[in-house]
């Protein structure tokens, strides 16, 4: 590493993974506590908790794969090293998207309401629908990551590739490789299109409900409304968050085709780091125990200050 780029990423990636790590390991010791003193803890709670841990490994997977990028070295490429961090990656990544799918489909069934009975059935059995839904986000994420093996194959016989020095096969596998692993991010396709759905469904709820508001001359401000508009602001954040993070993916995946590889690589690094440090704090905006737990955390620090201060001059 010798360049200012270089220097700049790093510094940009630590700041990340730092305010990430925070972020995340706040939700996790809020919620943690939490549940040591009452012995229980909300679906919705486990599914933050279980999202921020999932995250945690995320960012130090995100961080080793920037450090790496920088620090190039045969081990970079094809060796057991980067396999293991891949393998990680993808399991947590997957992981972290079908969480916040999940949460958004909690989200959208408990506030969203109409009177169709397929709906009906649905918010009746929600528990039970989300806790099926987590499994079914635990065997993907395992699917996805087991899918891998076939990239794995590829490399080891890249590997044999360039010992007979057979540039035409060489050259032949290794763009079935990039093929194979740009298409691992089609795994993302179906967490978004359930999670754009929700929000879909609660802003057609919002708009249901505002009607019969009117109507019977209601306030606009009631707690139901302010529930819709809760969820929908926490819903199209993560899309926002969610598209930017797939953008970086189709980024990287495409820099083998693009003039300045490492440069788009490692800003399309910076942007998936971006993704799950940033929603974090929106989770924490977003859920009033946290927002409350964080204001108290804040506030309490210019106190232990002037405290300090007073001490330290008091005679």
């Amino acid at each position: 590493m010798s360049g200012l780029p270089e220097c700049v990423f790093l510094l940009l990636s630590t700041t990340q993974f730092i305010l990430g790590v925070l972020g995340n390991s706040f939700i996790v010791c809020v919620h943690g506590r939490s549940w040591l003193q009452s012995r229980r803890i909300s679906l919705s709670d486990f599914i933050v908790t279980t999202l921020a841990l999932s995250r945690l490994i995320l960012l130090f997977s995100l961080l080793a794969d920037g450090v790496l990028m920088v620090f190039p070295s045969q081990v970079c490429d094809r060796g057991v090293e980067m396999h293991f961090l891949e393998i990680i990656w993808t399991f947590t990544n997957d992981l972290s998207i079908w969480l916040v799918t999940c949460l958004n489909a909690l989200y959208c069934l408990r506030i969203a309401s109409f009177s169709h009975p397929t709906f009906l059935w649905l918010k009746w059995r929600v528990s039970r629908l989300v806790a099926w839904m987590l499994l079914g986000a635990l065997l993907l994420s395992c699917a996805s990551t087991m899918s891998l093996i076939h990239e794995f194959k590829i490399c080891s016989v890249l590997i044999g590739i360039d010992a007979t020095r057979n540039m035409t096969e060489h050259f032949r596998k290794k763009h079935e490789y990039e093929l194979v692993h740009g298409l691992g991010i089609l795994w993302n396709v179906p967490p978004l299109v359930v999670s754009l759905t929700s929000c879909l469904v609660l802003l057609l709820s919002l708009g249901r409900h505002t009607r019969e508001m009117r109507q019977h001359g209601g306030s606009a401000g009631d707690p139901s409304t302010e529930a819709h508009q809760r969820a929908i602001r926490a819903i199209l954040s993560f899309l926002l968050l969610f598209l930017l993070y797939f953008l970086a993916l189709l980024l990287i995946s495409s820099s083998h085709f693009l003039p300045g590889t490492e440069m788009i690589r490692m800003t399309g690094v910076l942007i998936k780091m971006f993704y799950p440090t940033g929603h974090s704090f929106i989770l924490i905006r977003g859920h009033n125990k946290l927002k409350q737990m964080f204001a108290e955390m804040r506030s309490c620090e210019p106190c232990r200050l002037r405290c300090g201060t007073k001490a330290a001059f008091s005679p």
